[in-house]
């Protein structure tokens, strides 16, 4: 019954991305519907649900943001950090917590020096409002993330339902995608990002969503695929968001989502006995070759340029000369107004409007490290001191988080490559700081997998 279940979420969920390309409109109703369900859900469960309630109302606003701003279902831009930060002052205001989230209270405070800077040095092409919007929702999001899932206790089969929660509705941007662009081969003319293959949207965010999606249907086709079944149909889902995934031609979420899988990987299998090791080995070689084939497709489709692209070489084949395209000058720039603004930043939002005038270049870096101590000073600094190191504190008291360095490294190289535009590294960056608690009829297997 569970299989048949899970079968029929998934194809309403194909079906939701069929309805979305058919009919635009639907895409605001999808939104609606997604609030008021998940409201629903939070106010109406049992108080001992309640956090997980919002953890998965969270992971599928997380799963749908980019679909939605590509269908343009969102009444705002930032809509879904907005809804994060809701649903998890929700679960703040309702669940009791044992633990302060100290560093966390004190990483929001250190934000708003900044916020009062770019209020005092705000100029005529300056919209204060739209600014700090734009550059503090993501910030503020993974602040708000934190506070509710500092220390936080999650049993390891609910984990797996947040997880799912994320790729559903990455079912449906696929879908989508393969309506909006069914041949990758007539779009594709060079080795640069392809918005066609997109959805007309930013390849850089589709990519990044669906590199997590990667990791998600990973996760299913290792652990919560017993039967040949289920790994049949994780295993289509796990190839075809691959497969698009890679035709964005955005290498960030692509190269991300492959250190995540490796990384859990060397940790589920490093944990387990001999007899499961033997089992992962073999269930490895299958995954290996549907990894293969999805790349050999993918080259296919894109007459051989994705190999280009990964290779940092143009449609001729000669190697691009700056591998960053253009980001290292981006972030250098940052770096020297952090250098001539050491103290407070130069403020929220201005770092863009300063290369602007500066410059005449009109460009983000994508960079939240640099981006954070440009506008924000040594201020910023501790506030990403303090974001780097208290997951790493946690972890050496508490090792029961078996998809902690997966999550870990999602939101450090996110961060590095598309900064905080999406509400995807903030509440991942949120997983890290849960306590995984493992049923008491599995002893042996949380000494396996609890480190």
């Amino acid at each position: 019954m569970k299989n048949i279940n899970y079968l029929y979420t998934i194809i309403s969920h194909i079906l939701i991305g069929f309805a979305v390309y058919n009919l635009a409109v639907l895409s605001k109703v999808y939104l609606i519907s997604t609030v008021c369900y998940f409201t629903y859900k939070i106010l109406k469960a049992k108080q001992d649900q309640k956090s997980l309630q919002v953890l998965i109302a969270c992971g599928y606003v997380v799963g749908v943001e980019v679909f939605l701003r590509m269908t343009e279902g969102n009444f705002l831009y930032e809509t879904s950090k907005y809804l994060v930060i809701l649903f998890c002052l929700m679960g703040l205001f309702v669940i009791k917590k044992n633990k302060q989230p100290i560093p966390y209270i004190i990483y929001i405070f250190l934000l708003l020096p900044g916020v009062l800077v770019a209020g005092f040095n705000i100029t005529e092409s300056t919209t204060i409002r739209t600014a700090i919007a734009f550059n503090l929702s993501g910030p503020v999001c993974l602040g708000v993330v934190s506070l509710f899932c500092y220390k936080l206790r999650i049993r390891y089969k609910d984990f797996h339902q947040v997880f799912l929660s994320i790729g559903l509705p990455l079912i449906s941007t696929a879908a989508y995608l393969l309506l909006y662009n069914p041949s990758v081969r007539e779009t594709i003319s060079g080795t640069g990002s392809n918005f066609e293959a997109s959805g007309g949207f930013g390849p850089n965010q589709v990519a990044t969503v669906l590199g997590l999606g990667m990791f998600v249907f990973s996760l299913r086709f290792f652990m919560t695929s017993p039967s040949i079944f289920l790994k049949v149909v994780n295993g289509v889902l796990l190839a075809v968001i691959s497969y698009r995934g890679i035709v964005t031609f955005s290498r960030g979420g692509i190269i991300t989502a492959l250190f995540m899988i490796i990384v859990f990987i060397y940790f589920y299998y490093k944990k387990v006995n001999v007899k499961n090791k033997f089992r992962i080995g073999k269930i490895l070689l299958l995954f290996a070759g549907i990894g293969l084939s999805i790349w050999l497709y993918s080259s296919l489709q894109t007459n051989g340029f994705i190999e280009k692209r990964y290779a940092n070489e143009d449609a001729l084949g000669r190697e691009k000369e700056d591998l960053s395209t253009g980001r290292a000058k981006l972030i250098s720039f940052e770096l020297d107004e952090f250098l001539k603004n050491p103290i407070l930043g130069v403020g929220v939002g201005k770092i863009k409007e300063l290369r602007q005038q500066k410059e005449g270049v009109e460009a983000a870096s994508h960079n939240e490290m640099s981006r954070i101590l440009s506008e924000h000073g040594l201020i910023g600094m501790v506030a990403l001191l303090i974001l780097l190191i208290t997951p790493l504190l946690l972890r050496l008291k508490n090792k029961s988080n078996i998809f902690f360095y997966s999550c870990y490294i999602f939101w450090f190289l996110t961060i590095n490559h598309s900064s905080m535009r999406i509400a995807a590294p903030a509440f991942i960056y949120g997983l890290c700081l849960l306590n995984v608690n493992y049923d008491v009829k599995k002893k042996k297997k949380i000494k396996q997998i609890s480190q």
